[in-house]
Formats: C-alpha cells, sequence, structure tokens
C-alpha cells in the first residue's frame, strides 16, 4: 500500500488509497527547557559581572578617586566663582545707588548756587558802585592761539 502525497497537502493529512491517518507531527522541543537554559546563562552572566564589579583593581580606585576629587575640586571652586560674581554685584549696585544719591546732591547744590547768585544784582553793584563800564565792540579783540590749548596769563597778546 503505497501512499502518495496530494500537491495540495494540507492540515497534516495524508492522502492515498487507504483510510486518511494524520501525518505523525514532529516532536516540539519543550519550550520549557530553551528558556530555562537562557535564564540559568542570563543568571550565571549577572552573577559573574557582579563579581568583576566587587573585585576592583586598585588602578580602577586610584582613577575613580582622582575623578572624584577633581569634581569635587571643580565643584567647589565653581561655587566660590558664584559667590564672588554675586558679592561683586551687589557691591557695583551699592556704588550705583551711591552714585545717585550724589548727582542728586550736586544737582541740588547747583541749583541752589544758580539761584542764590543774581545776575542783575552783581550787574547793578559792578556799575553803580564800582564804576565799571560794558565794553563796547571795538574794545573785544579775539584772536587764535594755536601753540597750546591754555591761555597764560603773562603771554602777548598778539596785535592785528
Amino acid at each position: 500500500m503505497a501512499q502518495t502525497r496530494h500537491p495540495h497537502h494540507t492540515r497534516g493529512y495524508v492522502e492515498g488509497n487507504t483510510v486518511r491517518k494524520l501525518e505523525p507531527d514532529k516532536v516540539p522541543v519543550r519550550r520549557e527547557q530553551a528558556p530555562e537554559k537562557v535564564r540559568k546563562k542570563a543568571d550565571y552572566r549577572v552573577k559573574r559581572n557582579q563579581e568583576k564589579a566587587l573585585q576592583m583593581d586598585l588602578p580602577f580606585v586610584i582613577v575613580l578617586t582622582v575623578a572624584s576629587i577633581c569634581t569635587l575640586y571643580l565643584c567647589v571652586n565653581y561655587l566660590q566663582v558664584q559667590s564672588s560674581i554675586a558679592a561683586r554685584i551687589h557691591n557695583i549696585e551699592q556704588y550705583e545707588k551711591e552714585l545717585e544719591v550724589l548727582k542728586a546732591e550736586n544737582d541740588a547744590l547747583e541749583t541752589s548756587i544758580n539761584t542764590y547768585v543774581d545776575l542783575d544784582y552783581v550787574y547793578r553793584v559792578a556799575t553803580e558802585e564800582l564804576g565799571m563800564v560794558h565794553a563796547d565792540k571795538d574794545q573785544v579783540i579775539m584772536y587764535n592761539k594755536t601753540e597750546s590749548e591754555y591761555v597764560r596769563q603773562y603771554d602777548d597778546i598778539p596785535k592785528h
């Protein structure tokens, strides 16, 4: 009794001249065993990595210590710089307030000086009591002095 396979094989059945029988399926590999082996390997790797982590060698500890000290130094230095900047900003604000007060006092003094001096009184005293007269246009001589930026009291006035 020969069994032939139908070209359109479906659902594990074999067709032939005898009664149909189910084709025996392949024996499945137990899926529970495979993950268990993988789990054991993973557990072994994790355990080995934990043991390696616990066994830090001396150079690693030295490098880690130096890095920690450098980081701590940089943090402390950063905090000191921030504190210094904050203190300087505070001082600048104090100086700005002081400058504003001095400017206000200066403006007030200038205003009091300007209101204290009465120019009409000065003119009246100069003309009436001291006998001074206003200069005419022909009495005023303008000249340019190019040698220096200021005029000396005893220099000769150039003639036109």
